[in-house]
């Protein structure tokens, strides 16, 4: 993921992906590397979405960043960073001071690379994979807690368990931050197993789709058990989804197939509890035609083509319990925009499907798609996005129901100030305790001839 800055680092082929945004593990706040053009430099900013309108606060420090920096933002407003020094990695939390930028130091980790994960579903704590020439070190740069010293940790980065073979990946299984899945590459072979972080990194498998097919995690959804899968037990990569803790077999829709495009899961719906069939996916589609989205629910057996909103930072967003579908935007005249997608044009549902089943127009008996549920690559879906604007207060519960703009009005935000801020924030969030997973197992493959080129 990190690699070695070298003079060309600052070159604009060498710059981070512009695309690139962190979304916190509650949707409250995200983080990127903007780029500064009168400077010529990059510099943390940090987003606030938890409002009726997203803004940005910029969070430059004494001197530019570099390319390679990372950035993880936290659920009590801090942005944890990790930058390279020479063969070390320092950590360390920012947060605003009112015109400037606060930063407690978290100490440095010794490794060739090191990962930033995900951060653990509480919101608070933060893990980093540190990959070595036979095993990957798990450590925990951030405990979650607060220091009683002013401007000083209160721990340090902690190894927390080492694993054999090459670890990439991390997607949290649960809500408490103690089932964490990584991609385990042992004799060329890549297989996706748990680590229990409350039994002192206990490692045991996930996915084994069959012994000798490459089986990945690419998300999960701890309230439903949805899991999104790529595994080429068919002779080459496949999109699939399973139920975690079932014995069902791992499913492989044809509709998450398009020709000459490949599909990336960045986004699932939360809350819908053991209905994962009912839990909407999003996707990000690209191709030599552009790129776009994808939405996809297991009970639909279709995929949705919607055409992105303007400035998109393709393959960031989130989903609200009630199925909107929220996209970060960036462009010229508004640098922090945030589009949503209403549930009605998702086809997501904000609860689960009532006892008596899908309604008819979705049940089909087969996985495959029939004819004409997909449209070309690059043609967007049949049925229009329908992007409305965030507002900045919100609608009487008596207004009357307003149709939303075309797609190529694109929902925007205006700029916001820099919040005033003069101490650390703080908050404390509480989840359900885990349940210990079942390993997949093997499915029904049907061996159909690949595409003109697999979804990567």
């Amino acid at each position: 993921m990190t690699a070695c800055v070298t003079e060309g680092a600052a070159k604009p082929d060498a710059r981070p992906d512009p695309t690139a945004l962190t979304i916190a593990a509650d949707g409250s706040y995200a983080a990127r590397l903007a780029w500064h053009e009168s400077s010529g430099k990059w510099f943390p900013e940090r987003w606030t979405l938890a409002g009726p309108e997203p803004y940005a606060v910029p969070l430059p420090g004494h001197r530019p960043e570099e390319a390679d920096t990372r950035l993880l933002p936290l659920a009590d407003g801090r942005v944890l960073i990790r930058r390279r020094a020479a063969d070390r990695h320092a950590l360390g939390l920012l947060y605003p001071t009112g015109p400037g930028t606060g930063e407690l130091p978290l100490g440095t980790v010794e490794a060739a690379e090191l990962a930033l994960l995900p951060a653990a579903p509480c919101g608070s704590r933060a893990y980093a994979l540190a990959p070595g020439a036979r095993s990957t070190v798990l450590w925990l740069v951030h405990d979650g807690r607060h220091s009683p010293v002013p401007g000083q940790a209160r721990t340090v980065p902690t190894c927390v368990a080492e694993i054999e073979g090459h670890c990439t990946g991390g997607v949290w299984l649960d809500r408490t931050g103690r089932l964490l899945a990584l991609d385990q590459e042992l004799d060329g072979r890549t297989k996706t197993v748990v680590v229990d972080l409350e039994r002192g990194g206990e490692v045991s498998p996930l996915l084994q789709i069959t012994e000798e097919s490459n089986d990945r995690l690419l998300l999960a959804d701890p309230d439903s058990g949805l899991l999104v899968l790529r595994s080429d037990a068919a002779g080459h990569d496949r999109l699939g989804w399973g139920v975690l803790g079932s014995a069902l077999p791992v499913r492989f829709p044809e509709c998450l197939r398009l020709p000459d495009a490949a599909l990336r899961p960045f986004a699932v719906q939360p809350g819908q509890a053991l209905a994962p069939e009912s839990s909407a996916v999003a996707f990000r589609i690209d191709a030599v035609t552009g790129t776009w989205l994808g939405v996809w629910r297991p009970a639909e057996r279709r995929l949705r083509q919607l055409p992105a909103p303007r400035g998109w930072l393709a393959g960031t967003g989130l989903w609200t319990a009630g199925g909107e579908l929220r996209l970060p935007c960036v462009t010229p005249s508004v640098p922090c925009g945030l589009a949503r997608l209403p549930a009605s044009a998702t086809g997501a549902h904000p609860q689960a499907e009532p006892p008596g089943g899908l309604p008819a127009e979705t049940r089909t008996s087969t996985d495959a798609t029939a004819e004409g549920d997909l449209v070309p690559a690059g043609i967007p879906d049949r049925r229009p996005a329908r992007w409305v604007r965030v507002p900045s207060t919100p609608l009487p519960a008596t207004a009357p129901t307003q149709p939303p703009p075309p797609p190529s009005a694109v929902a925007s935000t205006a700029f916001a100030q820099a919040e005033s801020v003069t101490r650390e924030p703080y908050g404390v969030l509480a989840h359900p305790s885990p349940y210990r997973p079942v390993p997949l197992q093997q499915a029904p493959l049907q061996q159909a001839p690949p595409t003109a080129r697999e979804a990567r």
